[in-house]
This record gives C-alpha cells, sequence and structure tokens, in this order.
C-alpha cells in the first residue's frame, strides 16, 4: 500500500467525498503521531493515521465471510428486496472499490458468503481455473435417482441453455433426498439445474464451505473478518 492524499484516503475508506474532505481535516478529525493533519493534499500511509481517534478499518483491504441467511439478496439494487449488505457496518459501503459478494448465493439459499472490496479476490476465488472448491448441503424434494454420483462426476452433464458440460462435480448421498456437492465452478443457479435436470427440485441449499472457509459457529446475519 503506497501514501494516498488525504481525500483519496477518506474516500476511499468510506469516511466521506473527496469534496468533504477539506472539513473533516478542519476539524481536526485526522491526526497522526497525536498531530491533526490539515492539507487535503499531504500524504499518509492508512495504516498510520486515526480518524476520529480510531485507526482506519481493514486498511489493506476489506474481506469477511458472512453466514447469509435465507431470504436476502446478493444484490446492491434496493428494489430486490433485503440484502445482504444490509448486514454490514454502513461505512463499508461507502468504500471505494464497493464491496461486493464474491460470487452469489440465490434469495433463499444459506451459508458460507464472502464480502471484499478487493477485484483481484473476486477474480482469483470465482474464475473456475483456480478450482476454489465449495461444498453445498442440498434437500431435494424427491428421492434422488441411482447413479447420479457418477453422472455429476464425470464432467459429461450438459444444463439447459449450456454450450459446455459441467466440470466434474463430488456428490455424497446422506439421505434418501440429502445430499452434499462439491463445485469447483459457479453458473447461475447451477446447483438447483444440476438436481432439476434428474427431476428433483432443491428445497434447501446451504454453503458450508467456501475453500477452506467455513462458518465456525458464525449466526446467521453475523460476519467475522478474515
Amino acid at each position: 500500500m503506497k501514501p494516498l492524499r488525504l481525500d483519496a484516503l477518506l474516500s476511499r475508506y468510506g469516511y466521506c467525498s473527496r469534496s468533504e474532505a477539506r472539513a473533516w481535516l478542519k476539524a481536526g478529525r485526522v491526526t497522526l503521531n497525536g498531530k491533526a493533519l490539515v492539507s487535503h493534499s499531504d500524504k499518509a500511509l492508512p495504516g498510520t493515521v486515526l480518524i476520529d481517534g480510531e485507526p482506519v478499518e481493514f486498511p489493506d483491504g476489506l474481506l469477511v465471510v458472512l453466514h447469509k441467511p435465507a431470504d436476502y439478496v446478493c444484490s446492491h439494487d434496493p428494489g430486490e428486496g433485503p440484502s445482504v449488505y444490509d448486514l454490514l457496518p454502513p461505512r463499508w459501503l461507502k468504500r471505494n472499490p464497493v464491496v461486493t459478494t464474491i460470487g452469489r448465493l440465490d434469495k433463499d439459499a444459506t451459508g458460507v458468503l464472502l464480502i471484499t472490496d478487493d477485484g483481484d479476490l473476486v477474480h482469483r476465488w470465482t474464475s473456475p481455473k483456480h478450482k476454489v472448491a465449495k461444498l453445498y448441503e442440498v434437500t431435494v424434494d424427491a428421492d434422488l435417482p441411482p447413479g447420479l454420483e457418477a453422472l455429476f462426476a464425470a464432467g459429461t452433464l450438459m444444463l439447459d441453455g449450456e454450450d459446455k458440460p459441467c466440470l466434474p462435480a463430488k456428490l455424497e448421498i446422506v439421505g434418501a433426498r440429502e445430499a452434499r456437492l462439491e463445485l469447483t465452478e459457479g453458473r447461475y443457479h447451477q446447483v438447483k439445474r444440476m438436481f432439476a435436470s434428474q427431476g428433483c427440485t432443491v428445497t434447501r441449499l446451504h454453503r458450508s464451505r467456501f475453500g477452506d472457509i467455513t462458518l465456525d459457529g458464525l449466526a446467521p446475519g453475523a460476519w467475522r473478518a478474515l
């Protein structure tokens, strides 16, 4: 991390806009080693200053795991209903770059959701070529057909509207209508579409692991910094 102009620093971490920074500085709200910094064009390392007496939150970038509850969308559009971003500290939503989810979970799905303001992390964790495994717990509305483990593992399953088969996936059947599915890709509604292709409608979908990250006791709606 390089030193930033103070107006850029305050904007980057969601404290105020660049145009508002002069008033913040004039009021002595930004200090370094006990001394107020007053010029918007001065530079400082984000991890060295205090703002209103507190250190900058996550100066090297934000990465948290959230236990996504059901009925929340992974969208910044307020028209889509309650959002996972409503569960985060309001200042984070003003950061630049904006915070975003690493991949998505459907509105009715629950479980591990990673949130960051680092675009490189988003690409690294969602690109199929990096083969980051995600584990889902699935319940369906009908008995699972025989041979499903081999079909999902074969890498030959074609989904409607797709021109390439799904990558090989590991399926573990744990009950007549319950299974665990491990994927290394994240196509649109992929888990639901994979089971639907075999005549089963998913009635419960919970992501219990993303890479090596689990909820580790997090309550629904709670988050933990990584």
